[in-house]
């Protein structure tokens, strides 16, 4: 059994989400950087997809105080039921094409806090926040994968900050889309965010996280 000891962070802080972990030293990694979140992903066309049992070797490495979240994509119950039922998790992240009711429907059945993804590439998409603010319990505002994208996420594109730059939320929400160690700081200072994301930015190749990166990124979202 592999500990693994935890860096709490600054209190107050903005919290970090590091997805797509794929190894122990991952985990240990965004544990001593202070982060707040890992997140493991089952999507297969991902470079970042675990298998149920990798996942639940990972999940029960985090330590006390780093949530372990899910994402899934358009994720049918059989699967949700199968990823629940094997591995401890804190929040579930829907990335796809989920609706409204979907969302709900997820929230009721599987008994987790879920949090929705949402793409905005212009302002005309942000209108669909609202409606998921009324059944999420956090929301996930993400660069809009470009047409004909392989992946919905973990594409390094950012979107425009000022879009949400001052925008009232009626629920708790996190940052994605393009974020680094070097521009982290500004996307907080623009948008007020207190919950960041990152996957690509934190790798060194696809797939491959860097833990010196991933240390740089949380101090830099931390201030």
């Amino acid at each position: 059994m592999v500990t693994v000891a935890v860096n709490r962070g600054r209190p107050g802080g903005v919290r970090c989400k590091i997805c797509g972990l794929k190894t122990p030293a991952d985990v240990e990694a965004a544990a001593q950087a202070g982060a707040g979140y890992i997140g493991l992903v089952f999507f297969p066309r991902s470079p970042r997809h675990l298998d149920i049992a990798q996942a639940r070797e990972l999940a029960l490495l985090a330590p006390v105080g780093l949530a372990k979240v899910a994402l899934v994509v358009d994720a049918d119950d059989a699967t949700l039921q199968a990823i629940t039922d094997a591995v401890p998790l804190d929040l579930l992240q829907l990335h796809g094409r989920e609706s409204p009711d979907r969302v709900a429907e997820v929230k009721a059945r599987f008994g987790l806090p879920v949090m929705k993804a949402v793409g905005v590439a212009e302002a005309a998409d942000l209108a669909a926040i609202a409606d998921y603010e009324a059944v999420a319990d956090q929301i996930l505002v993400d660069a809009k994968a470009p047409k004909g994208a392989a992946l919905p996420g973990g594409n390094g594109l950012a979107f425009d900050w000022r879009l949400i730059a001052g925008r009232p939320w009626r629920r708790p929400w996190m940052l994605a889309g393009g974020l680094t160690p070097e521009n982290v700081a500004e996307a907080v200072r623009l948008t007020g965010a207190r919950q960041v994301d990152v996957s690509s930015g934190v790798e060194s190749a696809p797939g491959v996280k860097d833990a010196a990166r991933i240390a740089a990124f949380v101090a830099a979202a931390q201030g």
